[in-house]
């Protein structure tokens, strides 16, 4: 299929135009086009028309399909090829296709049985504790945003004042029992008894974390203060003093948010103090089909809004919102780095579930949202809310903020 130079031209200008970077395009058939002034940053070389008419039927999702199936490639700066998409809006342009293959995605992965919302979960969380230990690269195998205030130089400083920070912000206290809803690795409930003398209790619904967790339990001799319940989120066993939900909302699903919501209320006692620590939108936008597609299949990114307002039929007063996105980029820009850097091993665990493919789709997912991230433009966010389980009294919480702060 042969393709006018002049549309692939004008598209090319558009998108540049739109996002200020200088950058080349190239085809199948070797001709180059330029846009910006000053040497391309990146190149993305078509290595056949069928990539190229994809991108033009599916718009980015059809770039970033061809990109993964090699039919694309990206030469140069990946991050600043990802930052020009965002900046140009062309990740959100309009597609009715893209929009009909995300509700097609909805009706096959919904998060509405706990038996689809653990497949979901396994397919990512179920990856191998070693490939995520070479690129976390932390003690704590935290997987969520950490927190970067001025002087913080390393990843490891940065999950474990995110750490602090949440306990300080629920005042969590010695002896105090707290559940820890989709606890990961559990470095959470780790740190919050190394330096609290709080006891947790995990609740995952991903089988391999689980199992690992319970060994490092058992291995540190700390099954009397710590334990991990494999179980849906929406399973609510007991009341806690406390409630830690560190990135599990987005993985909520679509339509299951006031369940999800209500269960973090049932799992607090009255009067009690609890954190969410999510994703967020500011509007509300459809998630982006490649995240759900190839990354986090069910998960669904809620807005602001629409997670204070059920938090308020549930009883919960909301106290402090803290607003992490700045944060999310360092974190993210740190991970990308170690995973290129961590390639070759990772691939010696399973060449072939490792593969190429699999290299482009996780660089592109932690480039990617590094620049979603940081991006001036963007309505993706990171939020911390605290709660009351019922309005808090003038005894039950500071009424400024200089606590969180006394290190």
């Amino acid at each position: 299929m042969n393709f006018s130079g002049a549309l692939v031209q004008s598209l090319v200008d558009s998108l540049g135009e739109r996002s200020g970077a200088a950058f080349a395009v190239v085809t199948a058939d070797g001709t180059v086009y330029t846009t910006g002034r000053g040497e391309p940053r990146f190149r993305i070389v078509f290595r056949s028309d069928a990539a190229l008419l994809s991108t033009f039927l599916r718009g980015h999702i059809g770039l970033l399909d061809a990109y993964f199936d090699q039919a694309v490639d990206v030469e140069g700066d990946l991050g600043a090829a990802f930052a020009a998409g965002l900046a140009s809006g062309f990740d959100t342009q309009f597609n009715a296709v893209v929009g009909l293959e995300n509700n097609l995605h909805e009706l096959r992965y919904s998060n509405r049985t706990a038996a689809q919302a653990k497949a979901n979960a396994r397919a990512h969380y179920g990856l191998p504790a070693q490939f995520y230990g070479h690129w976390l690269d932390d003690p704590l195998m935290m997987y969520t945003c950490g927190y970067w205030p001025e002087g913080t130089t390393t990843l490891e400083q940065a999950q474990q004042q995110k750490i602090d920070h949440v306990c300080r912000k629920i005042r969590l206290a010695a002896g105090e029992r707290f559940v820890d809803i989709g606890c990961g690795f559990g470095g959470f409930m780790l740190r919050a008894l190394q330096t609290v003398g709080a006891f947790g209790s995990g609740v995952n619904t991903a089988t391999e974390q689980v199992d690992w967790l319970r060994e490092t339990i058992a291995q540190r001799g700390l099954a009397d203060r710590l334990s991990v319940r494999e179980a849906d989120f929406r399973e609510v066993d007991q009341a806690y003093d406390k409630v830690v939900s560190i990135g599990v909302l987005e993985h909520a699903g679509r339509d299951q948010l006031a369940e999800v919501v209500k269960a973090h209320a049932d799992f607090l006692k009255p009067g009690g103090l609890g954190l969410l620590h999510f994703i967020g939108h500011v509007g509300r936008y459809d998630t982006e089909l490649f995240i759900r597609k190839h990354v986090f299949p069910g998960g669904w990114i809620p807005s602001l809004a629409e997670v204070i307002a059920e938090m308020e039929r549930c009883g919960l007063e909301v106290i402090d919102i803290e607003n992490l996105r700045r944060h999310y980029a360092l974190t993210l820009d740190e991970w990308a780095l170690r995973f290129e850097r961590q390639w070759p091993a990772i691939q010696a665990i399973d060449r072939t579930h490792f593969d190429e493919r699999f290299r482009r789709i996780w660089r592109s997912y932690l480039v990617g949202c590094a620049e979603m991230f940081r991006s001036r433009a963007g309505y993706t966010h990171l939020f911390q809310i605290v709660f009351s389980k019922g309005n808090v009294t003038r005894e039950g919480y500071p009424m400024g903020r200089a606590h969180l702060y006394r290190t």
